[in-house]
């Protein structure tokens, strides 16, 4: 089940950072800092937040490595840094967190951890982190459909009609 999990996660993680970067490819560098209104988040304040998250919840908690989030200032670099900046930051993190997640062994999955306030073993942190950088890619991929109009043709290559196989 351990090996199971991981190897999903990997998926996930791998799935959603080329989706950042097709999205990331189509903005302009002014783009990227550009928030739709007051209460929502640019592409690159969210790009930032998501290292931040990936970070803490599992480089520092599951890696124990100590917690130096600033997740105020995730919100307030706007223009802080270019497109292939965030793009390096995005996808260092998440292979930082894919080794930390590698090297988990079965006694660890069930250990609980106080992470941001919150106490979740192993399982809960993982499935969190799958979920936030899905919800915030899903974001960052509307974003850019708002600004573009354009598929970012995250499916291109399969069939979505495709019944399943019993």
């Amino acid at each position: 089940m351990k090996n199971e999990l991981i190897e999903q996660a990997i998926f996930r993680m791998d799935e959603n950072t080329p989706r950042i970067q097709k999205c990331l490819d189509q903005l302009s560098e002014a783009e990227v800092w550009q928030r739709p209104n007051g209460s929502s988040n640019s592409v690159g304040n969210l790009i930032l937040h998501l290292c931040g998250n990936i970070r803490q919840y599992i480089v520092s908690s599951l890696g124990e490595v100590p917690d130096s989030r600033d997740r105020d200032a995730e919100f307030n670099g706007e223009g802080s840094m270019n497109k292939a900046a965030l793009y390096d930051k995005i996808n260092g993190t998440v292979e930082e967190a894919k080794t930390v997640i590698r090297q988990l062994q079965e006694e660890d999955m069930l250990r609980q951890r106080s992470v941001q306030g919150f106490s979740f073993s192993a399982v809960g942190i993982i499935l969190h982190v799958m979920e936030h950088y899905s919800y915030h890619t899903g974001q960052i991929a509307f974003w850019t459909k708002l600004l573009k109009d354009r598929d970012l043709g995250f499916y291109a290559d399969f069939d979505l009609n495709t019944k399943n196989e019993l």
